[in-house]
């Protein structure tokens, strides 16, 4: 049994001109990421150019079981390279031909399958680069897929920096609560260190340039004109004026006075165990937390199943689900997995790239 598609939410008040072109690539092939890019492509193909990126063969099957009346067209890479990405109207989907080399038994990983996970994260950077693409939006995948394959892999964050060249990147999620809560956007100052090596990481350099990017993408690519951040400390009651640490005294303030003299609207540092309450959050923009898991569990528990991960800094547009891949949901077949994310963290590309399409108008 399938279950039904989640509700697609009023992305915009007008279709725009020119659909955005959106990479999808559709993660561990075992997991819930085939499942869950096919439905959400295929329930926002009216907003945008949903072009996935996978084995044909593998999608164009996993479609029929979903929906028969899902339409698939295949494109091979070479067609790719040599012609460039032809028009496809709503009535199918694209897709980029990236073949594995095993079979795909759901649920039960395969490293031989791991270096071509890889390729179409590949070929997405490839056609950001060569104009095919507007965006890149990815599935999850499984890093010890591509691990066990002989490729030291760390995450999609770090290999799409390390890719494109890009020194410093910011993660961020962001999701609509639903109700009356303000949209949460959630930017992380360090993201996967240990709690024991935070206080070090946290220097003005890394701290001053988090900042910028943040401060910088909200404006080009959300198209947030004065982007409103609000910054947590470090420490419980943010160091108790010392008392409970010093970061906030010798780091964190310190940044925030220069950012505000660069014209960056940053407040705090704020204890973040009440920051998170819609009296404080309903001007803001961003909340920039010092570490993973001091603003990730107020943001999950928020919106999960509707939130997005969002790496900034980079010279491309990039979002992501906010979800694992499910293995143990993928083995039980088709049908149970929730694309919710998925079409969120569409939609939120699409407007990213709508947002920058007009700020580089602006410019001219």
């Amino acid at each position: 049994m399938v279950a039904p598609q989640a509700p697609v939410r009023p992305l915009a008040q007008h279709r725009p001109a020119v659909r955005p072109i959106l990479a999808i690539t559709v993660g561990e092939p075992a997991g819930i990421g085939p499942e869950i890019a096919i439905r959400a492509a295929w329930a926002m193909r009216d907003e945008t150019n949903c072009v996935l990126v996978g084995d044909a063969a593998f999608l164009a099957l996993t479609a029929s079981l979903i929906d028969p009346a899902i339409r698939l067209a295949a494109l091979s890479t070479q067609a790719l390279r040599n012609g460039g990405l032809p028009h496809f109207g709503p009535a199918r989907l694209a897709v980029i031909d990236v073949p594995l080399d095993a079979h795909v038994v759901p649920g039960r990983l395969d490293p031989e399958n791991g270096r071509a996970v890889l390729a179409t994260l590949d070929l997405a950077i490839e056609g950001c680069e060569r104009g095919w693409f507007d965006g890149i939006v990815t599935a999850p995948l499984q890093k010890s897929t591509i691990n066990d394959a002989g490729v030291a892999f760390s995450g999609h964050t770090e290999y799409l920096a390390e890719k494109t060249g890009t020194p410093k990147v910011v993660m961020m999620l962001a999701g609509a609560p639903g109700g009356d809560q303000p949209y949460l956007r959630v930017a992380l100052a360090t993201t996967h260190l240990p709690l024991k090596d935070v206080p070090g990481a946290l220097t003005r350099e890394n701290l001053t340039q988090v900042l910028d990017i943040l401060h910088a993408d909200l404006t080009t690519k959300f198209g947030i004109a004065a982007p409103v951040i609000l910054v947590t400390g470090l420490n419980p009651h943010a160091g108790e004026n010392g008392y409970l640490g010093r970061e906030e005294i010798d780091v964190i303030t310190p940044v925030l006075e220069a950012a505000r003299a660069r014209g960056i609207d940053a407040r705090g540092p704020y204890p973040a165990d009440t920051l998170f309450q819609p009296k404080y959050l309903k001007d803001a923009d961003c909340v920039l937390a010092m570490y993973h898991d001091q603003g990730l569990p107020v943001l999950k528990h928020a919106t999960f199943g509707r939130g997005i991960n969002v790496t900034l800094g980079l010279p491309l547009i990039r979002t992501s689900v906010d979800h694992g891949t499910a293995l143990d949901l993928a083995a039980q077949g088709l049908g149970l997995a929730d694309c919710g994310s998925m079409i969120e963290a569409i939609g939120a590309a699409m407007h990213m790239v709508l947002a920058q399409r007009a700020a580089r108008a602006s410019n001219i």
